[in-house]
């Protein structure tokens, strides 16, 4: 059995700074490379720390998106202002979320980690209820023992 549960939440919404995922969406080595480039470019040019002091909490946001039929990938924050070179507000609707919570050594290996556990593992074995798109997200919450430790966040409905 995976830990994960299914919890209500408010809506909410996710500033971020995004780029469009280029490689298929079955080449996994390929989009985890393209974040993790993405991720290491908006740490060295400051996009990250601008982010971060307009957060409204600590957590670190990395979202999944489909665009216009395209893959795109943000690094955001909650937040109630907006930058004007921020490149989406990400809108998270109120309801049910598939919640995959976990630890690991870095931020990088907690979303592969906890994107393995929920596409591999929880969504598969689900019989009461079912992802069917939006946006969803890794939650990073914080360090604790000298692991990064967070959730993932899948909007699901009711079977």
């Amino acid at each position: 059995m995976t830990n994960y549960n299914v919890e209500e939440k408010d809506s909410f919404t996710v500033l971020g700074f995004g780029i469009e995922l280029k490689s298929d969406y079955t080449d996994y080595v390929g989009i985890n490379k393209e974040k993790s480039d993405f991720w290491q470019a908006i740490k060295q040019d400051g996009r990250l720390d601008t982010l971060k002091a307009i957060a409204t909490n600590d957590y670190i946001f990395a979202v999944n998106e489909a665009v216009n039929n395209k893959m795109m990938h943000y690094a955001g924050v909650l937040t109630n202002e907006t930058l004007p070179e921020a490149s989406r507000v990400i809108q998270f609707p109120k309801g049910e979320y598939l919640v995959v919570k976990g630890e690991a050594e870095t931020a990088e290996e907690l979303s592969n980690k906890l994107t393995g556990i929920a596409f591999g593992q929880a969504l598969p074995e689900a019989k009461d209820f079912a992802y069917v798109g939006g946006p969803n997200t890794t939650v990073e919450m914080g360090q604790q023992n000298g692991l990064v430790f967070g959730e993932m966040w899948i909007p699901v409905v009711r079977k």
